[in-house]
């Protein structure tokens, strides 16, 4: 696995890149960084070639500086970054699968360059705009994170992204996550949340796609519930549904070897569409 830097508009861009074959990019979430794929990596990689950013504020990738930038903007900005290392890597097109808010961006992306795309998949994501009750609640995170900082608000908000079972069988797992979330700084969490806030309704990206559409979701996620998810999965033509069972937000680490198999079912699928 290679661990590469993009330098774009004076901002350090990191992402890693393993394997050959047709090109599939992995775009994480809220308070994550790009290892929070590396059970897919380690799976996909003998058949593709795998890319997966750190998206801006996460991992090693700087903080994009918005202060004459409207927040409905940033996802956008993260779109485009993702854009620059597949120009930087020399891909044309690609498959682009994000988990939660990585889904936002994969979203813009298919938005902004539906040519470069082979594939799309929303992972533990959605399709449609916070609703007031989403947004309340994002703006009660903000103030925490302002007060207390960003490691104190992921210490009580990651737990709550994994279902029972797994929780009591990998404790120490989830311990391990909560302690990379040193790394983030309250202006990065503050600005995802802002973002996601302001970011527009894409629903209309689905209904219109040509290109194959997988959507994952677990039957116990409180973050983004399954009736939720389950509206969305009428819009594409072609599309592939999986409902991970006892799982809540972190399919790709709580059913591993089930969304693993699904992910490539998707693959294979979109290499021969």
């Amino acid at each position: 696995m290679q661990k590469k830097e993009l330098l774009l508009h004076k901002r350090r861009i990191c992402y890693s890149i393993e394997g050959t074959g047709p090109a599939v990019v992995l775009l994480h979430g809220f308070g994550e960084d790009g290892s929070i794929w590396h059970y897919q990596q380690r799976f996909l990689r003998k058949s593709f070639q795998i890319i997966i950013p750190d998206l801006p504020g996460s991992g090693c990738s700087d903080t994009i500086e918005v202060k004459e930038m409207r927040a409905a903007s940033v996802i956008e900005e993260y779109a485009m970054d993702i854009k620059a290392v597949l120009d930087r890597e020399s891909v044309e097109r690609c498959t682009l699968i994000g988990h939660s808010m990585g889904g936002y961006v994969t979203l813009a992306f298919a938005r902004n360059y539906p040519e470069r795309l082979n594939g799309l998949g929303l992972f533990h994501s959605t399709a449609f705009a916070d609703s007031d009750e989403k947004k309340s609640a994002r703006r009660k995170g903000i103030k925490f994170i302002r007060q207390y900082g960003a490691h104190e608000f992921l210490k009580q908000s990651i737990p709550n992204l994994f279902g029972e079972e797994y929780s009591e069988k990998h404790a120490d797992e989830i311990a391990k996550l909560i302690s990379r979330s040193g790394n983030f700084s309250a202006a990065a969490l503050v600005q995802y949340y802002e973002a996601m806030m302001a970011r527009p309704d894409n629903s209309l990206v689905l209904k219109s796609i040509t290109i194959p559409v997988l959507f994952i979701m677990g039957e116990e996620d409180k973050s983004v519930y399954l009736q939720e998810s389950l509206r969305q999965c009428y819009y594409p033509a072609k599309a592939l549904i999986n409902i991970l069972p006892n799982t809540a937000h972190m399919g790709m680490w709580e059913q591993k070897d089930r969304a693993n198999d699904t992910v490539l079912k998707f693959l294979n699928y979109v290499c021969d569409a």
